[in-house]
C-alpha cells in the first residue's frame, strides 16, 4: 500500500511546499486517508502532507499559527474561530463537509448495572444519587458532540450544567478515562464507542442517527489567507476529497476501507473497532445491534455540500447551548455567512495589509 504523503505546489515565501492538512485519527478522517493512499490528491494535481494530531485543541492552535493550512475538524469550529470563542479570532472557511452523522453517546457499564437504560432512567438515577455528580466527556464545546450530549441529557430531565459535569477530552482519551472511572460516559466519534463496547466498559445509549439525523459532522477548515492566494490548490483538494468520499460511501468498498485504515497504523485496535460502524453490525453493548449503513454518510444526501440548512443547524445549536453569549444572533449569522460554504473559492484576493492583520498574535493564550 502506498504510504507516501502528497501535497501541492504551493508558493509561500518563494518556497514550494506541500499543503499541510491536520486531522485526528477517527473513522470520519477516512476520505483523507483514501485520497492519499489511492493517489487521488496527486491525480488532481495537488501535493498534500497529512499531520496526525491528538485532539481538536491542537488542530485549532496549528491553524492559528500557520503550522497547517487546513484541517479535518468539527464543523462548528469554523464558526467558533470566526467569533473568537475560547481562542483569538481567526478567519477560516469551511467549503467542504466530510460526513454526516458518526457519533455515539456511550455510558459506563456501572451505570447500566445501576439501572440506566436511556436518558429517562439515567435522569431518575441522577436525581436519586445527588451525593455524587456524574461526569461526561465531550471532545469540544463547539462540536456536535456537545450539542448532542446536552440535548440528550435534557430529554431525560437532567440539567447539563447543574446536575452533571461536562469535561473536554481528546477522542483518544475517552475510553481510558471511562475504564479508570474518571468519567461516567462520553459523546465521541468512532471508533471509540465501539472500543468501549469491545473492552466491556461501556454501552451505547444513543447515536447521531437517533438524535440529529444527517447533521454536519466534520468539515474541511481552510485558513482564509491560504484560500485567497492558493485557489487552485484548494479546489483540487476539494475535488480529490469529493472523489474519496464517493469511494468511502459505497457499500461495496467498506470492507476494503476498513483494511486500508487498519493498515495505516493510526488505529492501534485495528479492524475490530473500525468495522462495526463501517461494515456492521454495530454492537450497542446492550445485547442489541443495528446496521451500520447510515452511521457514517460520506457522500449520499449531498453530504459534502455546506448547505444553508446545515449552517442554520449549527447556528441554532450555538444559540441553544449558550455559545453566542456576548454576540448577538445577527453577528453569529454574519460570521457563519463568511465562513460556511464555497464563498472562499470566489472571494477577491486579500491585500498584504489585510494579511498582516489576519496573522495571530504569537503571545495569545489559547484556552481548551
Amino acid at each position: 500500500m502506498r504510504r507516501e504523503s502528497h501535497s501541492s505546489s504551493a508558493h509561500l515565501g518563494g518556497i514550494i511546499r506541500p499543503v499541510r492538512i491536520a486531522f485526528v485519527p477517527l473513522v470520519d478522517c477516512a476520505p483523507l486517508i483514501v485520497a492519499r493512499e489511492m493517489d487521488m490528491f496527486s491525480r488532481h494535481g495537488v501535493r498534500v502532507e497529512l499531520s496526525c494530531e491528538v485532539g481538536w485543541a491542537t488542530v485549532r492552535e496549528k491553524l492559528h499559527y500557520g503550522q497547517v493550512d487546513a484541517a479535518h475538524a468539527p464543523a462548528g469550529m469554523a464558526l467558533a474561530l470566526r467569533l473568537g470563542l475560547s481562542a483569538p479570532r481567526f478567519r477560516v472557511v469551511a467549503p467542504f463537509v466530510f460526513n454526516l452523522n458518526g457519533n455515539g453517546i456511550t455510558l459506563s457499564r456501572d451505570l447500566w448495572n445501576r439501572g440506566a437504560r436511556d436518558a429517562n432512567t439515567l435522569g431518575k438515577l441522577v436525581r436519586s444519587t445527588r451525593q455524587r455528580c456524574l461526569t461526561f466527556g465531550v471532545v469540544s464545546r463547539h462540536s456536535s458532540h456537545f450539542f448532542l450530549l446536552r440535548g440528550w441529557l435534557a430529554s431525560g430531565g437532567i440539567h447539563p450544567e447543574n446536575d452533571v459535569r461536562l469535561v473536554v477530552l481528546p477522542p483518544t482519551q475517552m475510553v481510558a478515562n471511562l475504564k479508570a472511572g474518571l468519567i461516567d460516559g462520553f459523546c465521541v466519534g468512532e471508533p471509540w464507542n465501539a472500543a468501549a463496547v469491545t473492552d466491556g466498559c461501556g454501552w451505547v445509549a444513543a447515536t447521531s442517527e437517533d438524535l440529529a439525523p444527517n447533521h454536519p459532522e466534520k468539515a474541511l477548515l481552510v485558513a482564509e489567507e491560504f484560500t485567497a492566494s492558493h485557489r487552485e490548490e484548494t479546489s483540487a483538494i476539494i475535488s480529490a476529497l469529493s472523489e474519496a468520499c464517493r469511494y468511502c460511501d459505497a457499500a461495496e468498498n467498506r470492507a476494503a476501507l476498513v483494511s486500508m485504515l487498519a493498515a495505516t497504523g493510526l488505529f492501534e485496535r485495528g479492524a475490530a473497532v473500525l468495522a462495526p460502524s463501517l461494515v456492521g453490525p454495530f454492537d450497542l453493548g446492550t445485547g442489541e445491534s443495528r446496521p451500520a449503513r447510515d452511521f457514517h454518510i460520506f457522500h449520499r444526501r449531498d453530504a459534502n455540500t455546506p448547505t444553508a440548512e446545515r449552517g442554520a443547524w449549527l447556528l441554532r445549536e450555538f444559540a441553544a447551548h449558550g455559545l453566542l453569549a456576548g454576540t448577538d444572533h445577527a453577528g453569529g449569522a454574519h460570521a457563519l455567512a463568511d465562513c460556511w460554504g464555497d464563498r472562499a473559492l470566489i472571494a477577491p484576493p486579500i491585500s498584504s495589509e489585510t494579511k498582516s492583520k489576519l496573522r495571530p498574535n504569537p503571545k495569545a493564550i489559547l484556552v481548551a
